[in-house]
């Protein structure tokens, strides 16, 4: 990006091949945003999403899920082409750009290989979604729901050490196990406190590469 400068307008263009399709695409970090849902059309099989405004020095982290067509053992194809594009009334402007490949294989351990950044990533979209149903659940008045996810939520926080989230999961339930998920609703809860949870919940920790 420019430093210093912000700009706005920044889309993920995602351009695949005609035997292959896009899944979704989510922001990890700083903060969980699904964008899968907020594609346009760039032209043949391209669609951007966007992303906001930048700052000067940001960096993000993106999770996308490209469906590729079978081929045979040991072929490589482009599955993808990934651009970061700045839109402004003259024009658009490339600021970076990657290319996924895929690659078939028979090795077991290849293919069932994942990589940490993305099991990172994974992780935590799946903790702010425990968190995030388990609280509706308790507002719309579903306990066995709430506890279930909420119980599912301080388990994944106590695993990869997310303290602060944990801390913050104590406010509204009482933990019995950490490492199963035990918890027990807790009767009362501030506002304030539901609020701070739920908002964190999309925070991330950055994943190292």
């Amino acid at each position: 990006m420019y430093p210093g400068l912000e700009v706005a307008d920044v889309m993920l263009r995602v351009r695949v091949p005609q035997t292959a399709r896009v899944r979704f695409v989510k922001q990890t970090a700083p903060t969980i945003e699904d964008l899968t849902g907020r594609r346009t059309e760039a032209g043949p099989q391209a669609g951007d999403y966007p992303t906001g405004a930048w700052g000067g020095q940001e960096s993000r982290d993106y999770h996308l899920c490209v469906e590729v067509q079978a081929a045979t053992v040991g072929q490589e194809m482009q599955a993808a082409r990934v651009s970061l594009v700045l839109s402004s009334p003259s024009g658009t402007e490339v600021l970076g750009q990657e290319m996924i490949k895929a690659m078939w294989t028979d090795n077991e351990e290849w293919s069932t290989r994942i990589d940490p950044r993305v099991a990172k990533a994974t992780g935590q979209t799946e903790l702010a979604a425990a968190i995030q149903e388990g609280l509706a659940a308790r507002r719309a008045g579903d306990p066995q729901t709430a506890t279930a996810r909420l119980g599912r939520a301080v388990a994944l926080a106590h695993a990869s050490g997310q303290e602060e989230t944990a801390q913050l999961l104590t406010r509204v339930v009482d933990v019995v196990d950490p490492v199963t998920g035990t918890v027990r609703l807790k009767p009362k809860v501030r506002d304030v406190d539901e609020m701070t949870l739920d908002v964190e919940s999309t925070k991330t920790v950055r994943v190292k590469r």
